[in-house]
């Protein structure tokens, strides 16, 4: 059934560079990404900071009231701050909560920021002195290894989790490595063309299969690296985007659907489902069924997806879970070309998690500021074509996919509203770049513009810019 509630709408969102780790998870390092994604995305929208009227902050490796650090480099206004932690699927659950507010009527504005300070390597507990809440997912998904083709697995625990589900994927339906390579690469390829990207090597098929194996059936470049990054949605309801004139920019928020795990993760013994292939469809499901669509109706309108590629393995398995192929043809998908430029989707333009990089907190906000600029045309080499080709001319949707283990899915529908108007003044004149395709960084004089009238001088001056 159609979403219930006023309509909400992406009015601005800033990203910055996505980075390979410092090895620094300091609480002052973390809340200046933090200050740079969201002073660039109320530049983008074009108001300050007093405007907004609540806000959620998503980290998984920080301390208490991290959100609030961050967030008061830009104002004191008493607004309620809530801090999220949902594992990888952190960024996309701030900003899920951020626009049940403004869906609801209770504000008009508010503000989802994600930001991640990781060290290097494998992912790790922050708790030594007490069993990881994940431990059960782990479990599962390698007691499950013995009746798998390729026999007990290997590596760190994330990789040979998703490497199991993929396996299972191919014994299923005769996938196998090299589709995870394709995928792999085409994701890479994807990342040269994105100035924010931690990688921009362009590596081809050949060089993904020959990079060190991770698992049976993951090499290095088919994983996600850890890393530092920040990123920032504003929503607002369409009263708000009028009285501001946002109608040049505004993406609405047609959909969006938080699911966790039902019984099926652990009862229906499958690798897939350990690591979200129900969870995954559930939550697609439910964003096309808030849109009005059928059961299983409402992909072909899709035009660009951004997917939680974690692992190459979990994008070849979501394109099945999303209904974005018919079940079991993924890695058919894959071979026909059908999810990179040219073919019938435009499947993570960004260069996914693999390539452009993975700070938890940061990844889902992340995805809704690329496929933010896709509808605004303005990604240029990243341009995914045909996206304004709708049948009722307001655009084809983007989608979004977002997964963290333990668990959580955030699935989103977004598009180009049927009053946006290109023409006069947005976001890139008012960063003075297109932010789209070009990565800066911001000055004083940036937040200066942006920040509130109450805003303290002395935490101002511990910015440091």
């Amino acid at each position: 059934m159609p979403s219930k509630g006023q309509r909400t709408f992406i009015i601005g969102c800033g990203c910055t560079a996505f980075i390979k780790p410092r090895g620094q998870r300091t609480t002052e390092e973390a809340s200046m990404m933090g200050l740079e994604a969201a002073t660039k995305a109320l530049l983008d929208a074009g108001i300050t900071y007093d405007a907004v009227q609540a806000a959620y902050v998503g980290y998984c490796y920080g301390d208490s009231t991290s959100g609030q650090r961050a967030l008061y480099q830009l104002g004191m206004t008493g607004i309620p701050i809530t801090n999220v932690n949902n594992n990888c699927s952190t960024g996309s659950t701030a900003l899920y909560n951020a626009n049940m507010l403004v869906k609801a009527g209770v504000y008009d504005c508010t503000l989802a920021l994600g930001f991640e300070r990781m060290s290097r390597g494998s992912l790790g507990t922050n708790f030594p002195d007490r069993e990881s809440p994940t431990k059960p997912f782990g479990t599962a998904s390698f007691e499950l290894e013995s009746s798998l083709g390729a026999g007990e697995n290997h590596g760190p625990g994330a990789p040979r989790m998703f490497a199991n589900g993929g396996q299972e994927y191919f014994d299923k339906y005769g996938a196998n490595i090299g589709h995870l390579a394709q995928i792999a690469s085409k994701n890479h390829k994807h990342s040269v063309n994105n100035p924010y990207s931690q990688f921009r090597d362009g590596w081809s098929v050949e060089q993904v299969l020959a990079a060190p194996k991770i698992t049976k059936q993951l090499t290095k470049f088919m994983c996600s690296p850890t890393s530092d990054g920040g990123a920032c949605c504003i929503i607002a309801s369409e009263d708000f985007v009028h009285k501001h004139r946002l109608e040049n920019q505004a993406i609405e928020i047609v959909s969006t659907a938080l699911w966790t795990d039902d019984p099926s993760t652990f009862e229906n013994r499958s690798a897939m489902d350990v690591i979200g292939y129900t969870m995954a469809k559930n939550c697609a499901d439910d964003v096309f069924a808030q849109a009005g669509f059928k059961q299983g109706e409402g992909r072909d309108q899709v035009g660009v997806v951004e997917l939680h590629d974690c692992f190459a393995a979990n994008e070849l398995i979501t394109y099945d879970a999303l209904g974005l192929c018919e079940p079991g043809t993924a890695h058919t998908m894959v071979e026909r070309g059908d999810n990179t430029y040219g073919g019938k989707y435009v499947i993570n333009p960004s260069g996914g998690l693999e390539a452009k990089g993975h700070p938890l907190g940061a990844t889902g906000l992340g995805m809704h500021f690329y496929l933010t600029m896709q509808l605004r045309q303005w990604a240029g080499p990243m341009q995914a074509p045909g996206l304004l080709d709708g049948p009722d001319k307001r655009g084809k949707f983007g989608l979004v996919h977002n997964v963290g283990l333990g668990g959580a899915i955030v699935c989103s529908l977004l598009r180009r509203p049927e009053f946006f108007k290109e023409g006069g003044e947005d976001g890139r004149m008012r960063l003075g770049y297109n932010h789209a395709h070009e990565c800066r960084s911001i000055t004083r004089a940036d937040v200066d513009k942006v920040k509130s009238k109450k805003s303290s001088p002395y935490i101002m001056q511990l910015a440091r810019l």
